[in-house]
């Protein structure tokens, strides 16, 4: 039997796709790339998604036809194409970390940092494996507040990938954008490429096994967050906030963005930092500079826990400027709070986990 193309066409006629109910010529899932050479036919069906429950079937009903129709001694070989092309699986970042914390604010300057850091460490403490990425590419703070500003980064080869090695203190795995650039220049990059370096760090880094991921976010509501969003399922925020109206104003804004309906990310708490001032010299007294309890109305009218209130303490300002975090100081009153925050949040979180869902990394729709 002489073979042709139409008369591959012909044959391929007779099958019909469930999908529409038509023959599979009609339906327009056969290529024009017939090929024939002696006994072989070679021909490629389109099929509408990589997911169409009717491709295996669909295959053996046309290889079928044309033994049956034309002969069975006819070597036929199908490719199988998809109008929507398949998407490659994405490798999950970061498989050897329990729980991602996101720790943030609506403005700049309320001691976000400084919460993050003393978090950290306070989790390290209690004996938790514990990392701490800066997220913030512009206004870099951690590399000071950990004392590592002069160190450099190493690199290692694993699994045939070359990964940077974090800077280890105080039993925190750290990493931070600062270690990269020049501390005296001013980083001046368009969002795209702060987002891509943000990446890389997340990425291309050795974590290793970690139960507590914290993340010290940049003030506001930009870029670097859509990016965390989209590159991390973060486990939960951490809002930290001044006690003043401007700051709450500002904070309410943060909240918002965590529980937009596109990115749905749990609140564990509210910090309430610069609580109030403590005089040295009069360690019980009490000055409200900032107002009073304005994080703890804002818990209470959003509904979720206020996780700690942090007095202003000069001790607290000199850890961070001399890298040492107050929470190592066992004897220190505001030591002993951020451990204890650390503590709560470790509650928080389990029973975050144990009644909600995983959060999922937010999808971008092109």
């Amino acid at each position: 039997m002489t073979l042709y193309p139409k008369l591959i066409r012909d044959t391929l006629a007779t099958v019909l796709y469930p999908g529409t109910k038509k023959n599979i010529v009609e339906s327009g899932m056969l290529a024009d790339d017939i090929r024939i050479a002696g006994d072989c036919v070679t021909f490629t069906l389109i099929f509408p998604r990589p997911t169409d429950p009717f491709i295996k079937s669909t295959l053996k009903a046309a290889e079928a036809a044309i033994h049956y129709h034309l002969s069975p001694g006819i070597g036929v070989t199908i490719k199988a194409e998809y109008r929507t092309a398949p998407q490659p699986a994405r490798e999950r970042l970061l498989p050897g970390v329990k729980n991602i914390i996101a720790v943030s604010s609506g403005k700049g300057g309320v001691g976000k940092s400084t919460v993050a850091v003393n978090l950290a460490v306070g989790l390290a403490r209690l004996g938790y494996k514990t990392g701490l990425l800066d997220t913030d590419v512009f206004g870099p703070s951690v590399p000071k507040m950990f004392g590592v500003e002069g160190e450099k980064l190493y690199g290692m080869e694993k699994d045939g990938k070359q990964l940077m090695v974090p800077i280890e203190k105080y039993g925190v795995k750290l990493l931070s954008i600062g270690f990269l650039v020049d501390p005296d220049t001013a980083t001046v990059w368009r969002g795209p490429m702060a987002s891509t370096a943000l990446k890389q760090l997340i990425s291309d880094t050795d974590w290793g096994d970690l139960d507590y991921f914290i993340l010290d976010t940049p003030p506001g509501t930009s870029d670097i967050h859509l990016t965390l969003f989209q590159t991390l399922p973060i486990t939960g925020a951490v809002i930290v906030s001044t006690p003043q109206e401007v700051a709450l104003a500002d904070a309410r804004k943060g909240i918002d963005m965590y529980r937009n309906d596109k990115v749905r990310i749990p609140l564990l708490g509210l910090v309430e930092n610069m609580a109030w001032f403590t005089p040295a010299e009069l360690p019980e007294n009490r000055y409200y500079i900032f107002g009073q309890g304005g994080c703890r109305a804002l818990a209470e009218e959003i509904g979720v826990p206020l996780l700690a209130q942090i007095p202003i303490v000069q001790s607290v300002c000199d850890g961070g400027d001399s890298g040492i975090p107050e929470v190592l100081d066992a004897t220190s009153q505001v030591g002993q709070v951020f451990l204890a925050l650390a503590q709560t949040v470790v509650t928080v979180v389990n029973r975050r986990n144990k009644e909600l869902d995983p959060t999922r990394r937010v999808e971008t729709n092109r």
